[in-house]
């Protein structure tokens, strides 16, 4: 009476169940490339009618990856290779542990007459050839005494090619993981520092937050380089890596490179610039000689003799589209004059003749007998970073080396052995050739032909 198998545990060693998580797994991965996820996916939740964004919302569209039925997906996917691991595995052991030299039924029957030789010599003397023979080729080689006049010499290779599907099994059991603990316990932000700056928090991505960092950043220096075109070529963030006042690391952070630390990695994502909060402001008395001064908002300095003092209300980078003003309040005797100073006052000039006598205020002369230019604004830039943590790297990176591992086994190794029988037939000693292979049968062909060509050149040898 044959044992009813569980149903529950031929529903998960089903390849069907396989090929169908597979599939479906496939399907979700199409819906997250199709459709935007996480933050882009504001502007697209704008564009649909709102039934259908809270419809996509409710199914978790928005972030597929991240979402129950991935996850549900990634666990069945899971008990599947296990079960299924565990079911052939019986089997697998007995073929890897199995006996090399037990004569199976019919292994030497109907053998080819390549693979039979007669020769003169003795059946020691022919075991000691036939073992020297196969030792070229085959690494394990056992020698056994089947019975008084006959011995049985096995050559083995490839033996532990048997766990290569294990061995995909387990990269794939790594890879879900890792991918489980980098999507529960990992994080990824972004923050902004510039020139001479630090940061030891950033803010999480997806709007959820800030995480403070196990360091602190800093940013000592920002180099860019363009293209003619005026694209950016290449730039990169000299930084300084700060904990409890002491430098864990410092050096370049360059354009598609990383730097790890304490398990955070750090990526060069962007960059910007900023208005400093200083500008280089020039000023004479009457057209004379000119005199120039770095100022920031709110600060004064005093004009020659006891004129007055210049305030610094305000500095704009493009103050209505016209560029770069700071607004100034000169106090004096005489009251107070206050007016826009603009870095392109003849282009706007040009432009719109008359403006300074019909807007005063944007007249740079206004108080007299001083005429104020604005030489520039000074720019610094900023880097933007990109600092992420996954703790499923680890398990990710285990699972490719198990993953290439378990595939050059599976596709290019085979469990191969050959018997070489030596018995005494009437007069002669007869030699047979048999051998056995789970897979790539053209490999074992040519190996055995090779042997043959071997034994041939040998007993011709030995005859002459």
């Amino acid at each position: 009476m044959t044992k009813q198998k569980n149903p529950c545990w031929s529903f998960f060693t089903s390849v069907y169940l396989t090929i169908t998580l597979l599939a479906l797994m496939v399907i979700l991965s199409i819906v997250g490339t199709l459709i935007p996820q996480q933050d882009a996916a504001r502007g697209f939740i704008q564009g649909i009618s709102p039934g259908l964004a809270s419809f996509l919302q409710t199914m978790q569209a928005f972030d597929v990856f991240h979402s129950v039925w991935f996850f549900l997906l990634m666990l069945l996917l899971c008990l599947n290779l296990i079960v299924c691991s565990l079911n052939r595995w019986p089997l697998t052991w007995k073929q890897f542990r199995g006996a090399p030299l037990a004569e199976e039924k019919g292994l030497f029957r109907g053998l080819t007459p390549e693979r039979i030789f007669m020769c003169d010599e003795d059946v020691e003397t022919m075991t000691g050839r036939m073992e020297v023979l196969l030792s070229r080729k085959y690494r394990k080689i056992i020698v056994n005494c089947e019975k008084e006049d006959a011995i049985i010499i096995c050559g083995e290779r490839g033996r532990y090619s048997r766990f290569a599907v294990y061995a995909v099994h387990v990269s794939l059991l790594l890879l879900i993981m890792g991918a489980f603990t980098g999507a529960f316990w990992g994080w990824e932000g972004y923050v902004n520092i510039g020139e001479g700056e630090t940061a030891d928090a950033i803010d999480l991505k997806g709007a959820e937050g800030t995480k403070k960092l196990p360091f602190t950043i800093r940013c000592d220096k920002f180099l860019v380089a363009f293209h003619e075109n005026g694209a950016p070529k290449t730039f990169r963030s000299d930084l300084t890596f700060l904990q409890d006042g002491k430098t864990l690391f410092q050096g370049p952070l360059l354009m598609n490179h990383t730097i790890s630390l304490e398990g955070v990695r750090v990526y060069q994502a962007s960059y910007g610039s900023s208005p400093d909060g200083r500008a280089s402001l020039a000023f004479s008395r009457g057209g004379g000689e000119e005199k120039i001064i770095k100022v920031g908002p709110g600060e004064s300095f005093a004009l020659p003799e006891k004129n007055g003092t210049v305030q610094i209300a305000r500095i704009e980078e493009d103050l209505m589209k016209m560029g770069p003003a700071v607004k100034i309040i000169v106090h004096s005797g005489e009251g107070d004059v206050s007016c826009w100073v603009f870095q392109h006052i003849d282009k706007i000039r040009e432009m719109s003749p008359g403006v300074t006598e019909q807007i005063p205020m944007f007249n740079p002369a206004l108080f007299k007998p001083y005429i104020f230019v604005l030489k520039g604004i000074e720019e610094r830039h900023y880097t933007g970073l990109q600092i992420s943590s996954d703790p499923g790297a680890p398990l990710v990176a285990a699972a490719a080396v198990f993953m290439m591992m378990g595939l050059m086994g599976t596709f290019f190794a085979s469990h191969r052995r050959i018997w070489i029988k030596i018995e005494r037939a009437g007069e002669k000693t007869k030699i047979s050739v048999a051998a056995r292979t789970n897979k790539h049968r053209v490999v074992l062909d040519r190996e055995v032909r090779q042997l043959t060509e071997r034994i041939k050149i040998s007993l011709e040898a030995g005859s002459t």
